[in-house]
């Protein structure tokens, strides 16, 4: 019986992929920044801001800052920016809660006329998609600077929304249906309809969200975005349509911006031309706190809805603790200025 032998040396050499614990540690740092950040304030406030209905209250806050930031994130991964965010936020908020109100009301915009609460929404998206289509018009064919043209947008739909108020007065008296959006359930509580469960800006909000990552992960048009931000000039030379990529991201900043004004309204029950303000700060600092490069290129939006929650954990938290509401844009500030410079030296590690 003859003896059969095996050449061990020449079988293919399979290279094992070590674990990378730095990479693993820059991914993921966000998200034990944000436990720490809940658990120091848990500490701080005595436990109040792990209580189950402030935690709830923080979310549905949150929603509006990461619906923003979704779209924020397509913008700063193709190397712009999108300042009109909070403008747009207003002028779709006012427009649909003018559209929702209860008819026969002495401060109602349209008297005698009874909108279906659809049209009140579709109105308020269309009112944002309008004005990020402009934003794209000018940044893609006209040549502006992202930074120029959504400033100068910011200023006209802000003033917009002034001009549409007549003497600044809030819309309210608005139909429940309408409010329901801000305010209700998913699976509403029948008994006690403030403890349902799934609050439903936050399912809105995970629904963007895997939308966005889906889109930016398995499409063309997410291949396409981050070959923007990555190079441009070799994006040209592939044959995609800049122009056109860049007027579809900023309309979706827009519908989304839009879609975060008439969440906002229908929570708090009235359509104010002041919504919004400072909330393009809060936006993108979620989204760069989140790891999305401002050298474009680089972003993920699981990072930027951990960076929303990281904002709103950290603006509940200051509330509680009774810090002053200006200091908080100062620690905002700080957030924006840290996340910038650990951004710039991943970056040059890498060069």
């Amino acid at each position: 019986m003859s003896k059969v032998t095996t050449n061990t040396e020449s079988l293919p050499v399979v290279a094992s992929k070590k674990f990378d614990i730095g990479h693993f540690a820059r991914t993921y740092m966000i998200v034990g920044v944000l436990i720490l950040f809940v658990a120091a304030l848990a500490i701080l406030t005595q436990g109040n801001s792990i209580d189950p209905r402030n935690l709830v209250n923080v979310i549905r806050q949150v929603s509006a800052i990461g619906i923003i930031g979704v779209g924020m994130t397509f913008v700063i991964i193709t190397l712009g920016i999108d300042l009109s965010v909070g403008s747009i936020l207003g002028l779709s908020a006012v427009v649909a809660a003018s559209l929702a109100q209860v008819p026969g009301g002495s401060l109602v915009k349209f008297q005698g006329v009874d909108v279906p609460v659809w049209v009140a929404v579709f109105a308020g998206l269309a009112v944002g998609a309008l004005a990020g289509f402009t934003n794209g018009i000018l940044i893609a064919k006209f040549r502006l600077a992202p930074f120029i043209a959504t400033l100068g947008m910011m200023s006209i739909a802000r003033g917009l929304a002034y001009i549409y108020t007549g003497d600044g007065r809030p819309f309210s008296g608005l139909k429940p249906e309408f409010n329901a959006l801000g305010q209700g359930y998913l699976i509403p509580n029948a008994k006690v309809p403030e403890n349902g469960l799934f609050p439903l800006p936050v399912v809105l909000f995970i629904a963007v969200a895997l939308i966005a990552t889906f889109v930016l992960s398995f499409t063309k048009f997410g291949r396409y975005t981050y070959a923007i931000g990555g190079n441009e000039v070799a994006a040209r030379v592939s044959g995609i349509r800049i122009p056109r990529v860049t007027i579809i991201i900023y309309t979706i900043s827009g519908v989304l911006a839009a879609l975060a004004g008439v969440l906002w309204a229908a929570r708090i029950g009235s359509g104010n031309s002041t919504l919004g303000q400072g909330i393009e700060l809060d936006a993108i600092t979620a989204v760069i706190v989140g790891g999305t490069s401002f050298k474009g290129g680089i972003g993920k939006i699981w990072g930027t809805v951990v960076g929303a929650l990281l904002i709103g954990t950290i603006n509940n938290g200051l509330d509680l603790l009774n810090v002053s509401p200006f200091l908080q844009i100062v620690v905002k500030g700080c957030i924006i200025i840290i996340a910038i410079i650990i951004d710039e030296r991943k970056n040059s590690k890498k060069a």
